[in-house]
C-alpha cells in the first residue's frame, strides 16, 4: 500500500512544540480528528472531550534510551545506534556517518568482523545481519557496560530534519518508567508526547481509564521502510484485564501510538481475547489480518511507509486514511515526533 503524499520540508517539526514560543507546552500540538472520511480539526487540549467515559487509552511506557554514540572505525568516525539488547547479551545496532546534522544515511560496506571502538573503552564487533533483507541492522557483541556509556555518552537518536540535538528530557514521554533491566527504547513512542500530567488527570476525571503496556522500539530508518524487526514487549496482568472490562461495557479501546497497538495485537488470541504476556513481537498489522482489540489510534504524523499504512489501514480503512493524510496537509499540520496528531475513531 502507498499514498501519493510528498511531506514539504517546512512541514518537518524541527524542535520540539514547548520550544517554538512563550506559553506553549507539549499538549499545544494540533489534533487531526478522523471518524471514516469525515474529518475535523482541533487542538490536543480538547482530547478529553472527544472522549467518553469508558473508553480505554493504551499507552506505552517504554522510557527512550540515549541510543546514539559516536566512536570510531580505525580514524573514520561513526555514529552507533544501539537498538535492541538480545537474550544472549548481543545487541542489534546501526552504523551512520555523522555530519553535525543528526545522521547521514546508514553506513554502508562494513564487513562482519569490523570492529567499532566507543569511549570508556567499550568495543563492539559486527557479527552478522540482522536478517536476509538487508545489512542495515547488525548484531554485535559488546564488551563492556553499554548501558553505562549510553548513560555517560549517549544522545537521542535525530534526524536531519531536527534543528538540534535536545536533551534526552525532551524525547521521554509522561508515561514512560523505567525498566529494572535498563531496557527502554531507541527511538520515542512519539505518540504519547503531547500528554501531560494535568491532561492525564482530567481525562481520569471524566472516565477514560489508561491501561499501560511496554514495546521497547527498535531503530526505524528515515529512509528504508522495513517492517517491524522483533521487539520485546510485555502486556500485564491489569492491563488485559482492563481491556477486557472495557469491550465488554461497550466502551472504546484506543491505542497511543502503532507500538501499543502491536503491543496488545500480539497479545490477543485468535478469539480477540487480550490475555497478559511477555516476550518478542514482529507482527505487523495488515488489513488482511485486521485488527482484534484496536478500536481507535492516536499516532503522530509520520512520512508514509509499508508498515505503518497498513496499520493505519487495517484500524480505520483506505478511504479514511487518504483522506486524513489530504487534509493534514492541505492544513499545514506539523511532521515527525515533535509534530501534530492525529485520532483515528471508528465512525
Amino acid at each position: 500500500m502507498t499514498v501519493a503524499v510528498e511531506v514539504p520540508e517546512e512541514l518537518s517539526a524541527r524542535v520540539p512544540v514547548e520550544q517554538r514560543g512563550p506559553g506553549l507546552e507539549r499538549d499545544s500540538v494540533r489534533l487531526l480528528v478522523s471518524r471514516g472520511t469525515a474529518v475535523s480539526h482541533h487542538a490536543f487540549v480538547e482530547l478529553p472531550r472527544l472522549l467518553r467515559a469508558g473508553d480505554l487509552l493504551v499507552v506505552n511506557t517504554s522510557p527512550t534510551l540515549a541510543a546514539a554514540v559516536g566512536g570510531w572505525i580505525g580514524h573514520a568516525r561513526v555514529v552507533v545506534h544501539f537498538s535492541t539488547r538480545g537474550d544472549d547479551g548481543r545487541w542489534a545496532v546501526e552504523l551512520r556517518d555523522p555530519n553535525g546534522r543528526g545522521t547521514t544515511r546508514a553506513r554502508a560496506g562494513a564487513p562482519a568482523g569490523t570492529e567499532v571502538r566507543l569511549f570508556g573503552g567499550v568495543r563492539l564487533v559486527l557479527e552478522e545481519p540482522l536478517s536476509a533483507r538487508g545489512e542495515r541492522l547488525w548484531w554485535a557483541w559488546v564488551s563492556g557496560d553499554v548501558l553505562g556509556v549510553l548513560r555517560e555518552h549517549g544522545r537521542a537518536i535525530r534526524y536531519a530534519y531536527t534543528e538540534r540535538d535536545q536533551p534526552l528530557s525532551a524525547y521521554q514521554t509522561v508515561f514512560a518508567l523505567p525498566s529494572p533491566d535498563g531496557a527502554g527504547s531507541a527511538e520515542m513512542p512519539s505518540a504519547g508526547r503531547p500528554f501531560t500530567a494535568r491532561m492525564v488527570a482530567e481525562l481520569v476525571s471524566r472516565g477514560v481509564q489508561f491501561a499501560p503496556v511496554t514495546l521497547h522500539t527498535g531503530v526505524a530508518s528515515a529512509e528504508a521502510h522495513e517492517p517491524p524487526y522483533p521487539e520485546r514487549f510485555v502486556v500485564p496482568e491489569a492491563s488485559a484485564r482492563l481491556i477486557g472490562a472495557a469491550r465488554a461495557g461497550g466502551g472504546r479501546v484506543i491505542a497511543v501510538g502503532t507500538t501499543a497497538v502491536r503491543a496488545v495485537e500480539s497479545a490477543a488470541g485468535a478469539d480477540g481475547v487480550v490475555r497478559a504476556r511477555a516476550g518478542w513481537t514482529d507482527l505487523v498489522v495488515t488489513p488482511e489480518r485486521g485488527v482484534r482489540v484496536v478500536d481507535g489510534l492516536l499516532t503522530g504524523l509520520h512520512e508514509p511507509e509499508a508498515s505503518h499504512l497498513l496499520m493505519l489501514e487495517a484500524v480505520a480503512g483506505r478511504a479514511a486514511i487518504d483522506r486524513g493524510y489530504e487534509e493534514a496537509l492541505r492544513g499545514r499540520y506539523l511532521w515527525h515526533e515533535f509534530g501534530d496528531v492525529h485520532l483515528v475513531l471508528p465512525e
